[in-house]
């Protein structure tokens, strides 16, 4: 039989542990702001640049501010989101020699590591997956504070050609250049 000091001591223990541990998981687990955040792509097509956006995409992230090695990132991106600025091309680069959508309807990013550079900058490495392709990547990313929230910026350069963006034809990049710069800004609320 258990006293009764012994179960109010055991019901505190059992409560602060659960306090504690939805509090390390509100600090840590960040919740997406869609309204804020952005995933823009810039490209060149017949040297003049090009951008475009994805309209819907949503992201998983784990910051831990005291360890940023700690931290971790998932990106989703919804590849049929695809807005260019001639919207009669939106159609056109989810066919199969661009994105092929209805096969990879989705994009993503998985964190493997983030090392710490200082002032809110960190080295983040991870693969990327589009159309059935991963690759290993790499890039800076800023951390800002937004009043409560914080923002997440970087740029991405990647080589569409790796991802078998632009089969046939349009493996030529004299039309449209292989380089393409992903942009995004991801504001997060705890």
């Amino acid at each position: 039989m258990i006293s009764r000091p012994l179960k109010k001591i055991s019901a505190s223990v059992l409560a602060i542990t659960a306090l504690c541990s939805s509090t390390l998981l509100l600090a840590a687990n960040l919740n997406l702001d869609a309204g804020k955040s952005t995933v823009h792509f810039v490209f060149k097509q017949m040297e003049v640049p090009v951008q475009a956006r994805f309209k819907k995409f949503q992201a998983q992230i784990d910051y831990n501010a005291a360890k940023p090695e700690l931290s971790s990132a998932k990106v989703e991106i919804d590849l049929n989101s695809v807005d260019l600025p001639a919207p009669e091309y939106n159609q056109e680069v989810l066919k199969k020699e661009w994105f092929n959508a209805v096969q990879f309807a989705k994009a993503n990013f998985v964190s493997t590591s983030m090392k710490n550079l200082g002032a809110g900058k960190l080295e983040v490495s991870g693969n990327l997956t589009i159309k059935g392709k991963t690759q290993a990547v790499r890039f800076p990313l800023q951390v800002k504070s937004e009043g409560k929230a914080l923002s997440f910026e970087g740029n991405l350069p990647i080589k569409r050609l790796q991802f078998n963006i632009g089969e046939g034809e349009w493996k030529d990049t004299s039309m449209v250049a292989d380089e393409v710069i992903i942009k995004f800004k991801v504001v997060t609320n705890p």
